[in-house]
């Protein structure tokens, strides 16, 4: 057989390799797609938030410009009041930075949903051969990711120049506005600029995803003959199920074996079927098969039978109606309880103790009529007589 390294991978991935993958940490991921959706919730929420990010910001620079030259020299006061307006600067820019998270979060898991494994974390030593990473850097995917940055930066960069010299006039007319419409002004201004850089990106997005898409399904894909070994050992290997029916068939004989001995008639065909009944008066008042069997089996149960004094009695129809319609286990159907009990009935007459002159017992011939139990998936004959 071929090496399997060397079979091309022409089947689409099953479930469970996607689940292994999966497991591993292995999911689809766009870097590009993160970047645009971390670019534009940064964008929409400095429009957003421009205004009282402004205004708190403002209070803080204010605050720290407005320190007294007494209180300047005094240690005391100088590194409380400096936590307070750093306190005060990081609390304006929480907002934007939650926005930030969340959008990190959720475009990260856009194509490849939540994935957590600690695998993908755990370290590998052959990461530190250097002859490996020098062939990862000058790999042709190192050569396609640079390729790829390059037009990225091009590209970004054209967009970003553009609107600088577009929006020149508006950036210059800061420097004569108030403090406050200044501040409120420059948020804004880079909130759009971010928003119109994004257009970019969302370009090389739409591009990247689909490739990544199409690169992960290309990564998983499989060989024939690993399609065959994945359902051998998701089904199990023929072999092994057979192994595992023929003891688990087994321990089944051997453990109704143990039952004969206890069963109060053995009705035998004589020679090809046995079935072994026990009457419970105690259970459900119907008696049960405790042991069926064909051929070597019903041998077998016969001689056990003897060995432990079981009687046996030859009723062919009855033996081949109960091995054909009942299980191990089963009561007896109640449209047999006549027969049976005409059986039992004669065994235990047999088991009493006959007092002088008294005759033995006939044996009763009971009345089954194959033809009205046919065997299952077999219809019943249809009587043709006009009954």
């Amino acid at each position: 057989m071929a090496d399997e390294a060397q079979q091309d991978k022409t089947e689409q991935a099953t479930p469970k390799r996607r689940e292994d993958a999966r497991k591993k940490g292995d999911v689809p991921r766009s870097r590009e797609l993160t970047m645009t959706g971390v670019m534009l919730s940064g964008a929409g929420g400095l429009l957003l938030l421009a205004e009282p990010m402004g205004r708190n910001l403002l209070q803080a620079f204010g605050q720290g410009f407005s320190i007294e030259r007494e209180l300047l020299l005094d240690s005391r006061y100088l590194a409380p009041a400096f936590a307070e307006i750093a306190a005060k600067g990081m609390l304006s820019l929480l907002p934007l930075a939650v926005v930030l998270l969340l959008a990190v979060f959720l475009s990260a898991t856009a194509i490849g949903g939540w994935s957590f494994s600690m695998k993908a974390t755990s370290f590998k030593p052959e990461r530190l051969n250097p002859l490996k990473g020098l062939k990862r850097v000058f790999s042709a995917n190192a050569l396609n990711e640079l390729v790829k940055a390059m037009a990225k930066f091009s590209l970004v960069a054209a967009i970003a120049v553009t609107w600088l010299w577009w929006s020149a006039d508006d950036l210059l007319s800061l420097g004569r506005q108030p403090i406050a419409t200044a501040v409120r002004d420059a948020l804004k201004i880079c909130g759009v600029s971010l928003l119109v850089v994004s257009t970019g990106l969302i370009f090389i997005a739409a591009v990247d995803v689909p490739f990544q898409l199409w690169q992960y399904q290309k990564k998983l894909r499989m060989t024939r003959q690993q399609v065959k070994d994945e359902f051998k050992e998701t089904e199990g290997r023929p072999e092994v199920k057979s192994r595992i029916r023929t003891m688990q068939q087994q321990i089944a004989t051997r453990r109704m074996m143990e039952e004969i001995p206890g069963a109060d008639v053995v009705i035998t065909n004589p020679t090809h079927f046995a079935v072994a009944l026990k009457y419970d008066q105690q259970g459900s008042g119907a008696p049960r098969v405790i042991a069926k069997g064909k051929d070597l089996v019903a041998k077998r149960i016969r001689e056990i039978a003897a060995e432990n004094g079981v009687p046996l009695f030859s009723a062919p129809p009855l033996a081949r109606v109960l091995f054909r319609i009942t299980e191990i286990g089963d009561d007896i159907p109640a449209s047999l309880y006549t027969a049976v009990a005409q059986v039992l009935a004669y065994i235990f007459q047999l088991n009493e103790t006959l007092r002088p002159g008294q005759k033995r017992p006939m044996a009763p011939v009971p009345d089954v009529n194959e033809d009205d139990y046919p065997a299952p998936g077999r219809a019943a004959r249809v009587s043709t007589d006009g009954e």
